[in-house]
């Protein structure tokens, strides 16, 4: 039986990945990822922690990952831990934990300035609609009794 390796992990790009391809021709893709936390410490101060983890993505999600996360996007990650250990030249054991992907969701862009946008770089955040033009976009039907046949 398969012990349970899960793990969500909420966190922003730390630089613009690179897709790779692997030995049997897949795509393969390492996302860094920063992880903000702030906690009160002994002294009534708050403390920021960041941790750094590589998230490991393969086939069509590295393909996804290499165009849609751009430094400083925040994604959400689904995946399992995968340890590996490997001998450096001197001759010691070294390890380190990577997050293999199963899933991610990437969080909206948020707005650039409308000088921005003006230079030629692309807005890719969704555009929010005022309220009034909603209503005049959805406006009740008619009564039955204005309608004529």
């Amino acid at each position: 039986m398969n012990a349970l390796n899960q793990i969500i992990i909420e966190g922003n790009v730390v630089r613009q990945p690179e897709k790779k391809s692997c030995k049997n021709g897949a795509a393969f893709c390492r996302v860094p990822i920063a992880v903000n936390r702030k906690y009160k410490g002994g002294d009534g101060s708050y403390i920021d922690e960041v941790s750094y983890f590589d998230i490991a993505t393969f086939g069509q999600t590295a393909e996804l990952c290499e165009k849609w996360c751009s430094k400083g996007r925040g994604i959400r990650v689904v995946g399992r831990l995968k340890q590996t250990t490997l001998k450096s030249e001197d001759g010691k054991k070294r390890s380190s934990i990577e997050i293999i992907a199963e899933h991610i969701d990437f969080k909206p862009l948020a707005k650039k300035d409308p000088e921005e946008n003006s230079s030629g770089t692309e807005n890719n955040s969704r555009k929010i609609k005022s309220r009034e033009s909603l209503q005049e976009e959805f406006r009740e039907p008619p009564e039955d009794d204005d309608l004529e046949f």
